[in-house]
């Protein structure tokens, strides 16, 4: 194969969780620009029936746009096997569903604190045992997890210890998943974004304290661009990667290199 060949992913089917809106969604664009048949999953109902009109407004083949809460187990379990009937195993899953919250340590309340952890940790495991289980029976597949530089320091001046702690099991649940499941060929990998331009984070605008502190603390200056990680997800599910396993790939412009 060649290597212009590597990053073509034609004839293969692509599932993005949290793939309705940012980074879940601008990697089912990119996934498609490269020929794959996308699946479009989220909670959000309004938002991923949008979603999928504007992608096949712009030509872009969606096989399916489907409603999943990725904390219920059994729902996901089901969704996988549905899909499994309809379009054969996954070649493809990036796990991009997840939420933040910015409370301190002894303002966290409980139910909060389960509730990132549900989506975050869970939500994530969930879907890389019912989609993988389907990837290990045919032999092959990429995972591709969304964790955070969050998951590797913690950030400033905000506090969010439910957030870093969960993106930090996301890691580690990469590793282990892509240990273990090596030599069945599927690989599993996680990105680990900074601070990215989308429109939550761009909202943060209106809390200089924050925002300001975080591009100083960037050494590029900025934040990155939602297809500046879509096109690290591309390079990870594709065969461009395909000696690569169990990484955290960080996109962070500089930030933990400090």
């Amino acid at each position: 194969m060649g290597y212009r060949d590597l990053l073509d992913m034609t004839d293969t089917v692509s599932v993005v969780t949290g793939g309705a809106s940012g980074i879940g969604l601008e990697t089912a664009r990119a996934l498609a620009a490269c020929g794959s048949t996308i699946i479009l999953l989220d909670q959000n109902e309004e938002s991923l029936a949008r979603a999928a009109s504007a992608l096949r407004a712009a030509g872009i083949a969606v096989g399916a746009a489907e409603r999943l809460d990725v904390t219920q187990s059994a729902a996901v379990t089901a969704m996988a096997d549905r899909l499994f009937e309809q379009f054969g195993a996954a070649d493809v899953l990036v796990n991009s569903a997840g939420i933040a919250r910015l409370n301190g340590g002894l303002e966290t309340p409980d139910d909060e604190w389960r509730l990132v952890m549900d989506v975050n940790v869970n939500g994530t495991f969930w879907c890389c045992r019912a989609f993988g289980r389907h990837m290990i029976a045919r032999g092959k597949g990429s995972i591709v997890n969304l964790g955070s530089m969050s998951g590797i320091i913690v950030n400033r001046p905000q506090t969010a210890p439910s957030y870093m702690a969960s993106k930090g099991a996301v890691h580690q649940l990469t590793k282990a998943l892509a240990a273990e499941w090596a030599k069945s060929g599927v690989r599993v990998n996680a990105l680990a974004p900074g601070y990215v331009g989308t429109d939550m984070t761009l909202k943060m605008r209106e809390r200089p304290e924050l925002f300001n502190v975080w591009l100083d603390m960037t050494p590029m200056g900025r934040c990155g661009e939602p297809s500046e990680i879509a096109a690290a997800a591309v390079f990870l599910a594709s065969a461009a990667s395909s000696y690569i396993t169990g990484s955290i790939l960080s996109i962070d412009g500089g930030y933990t290199a400090w």
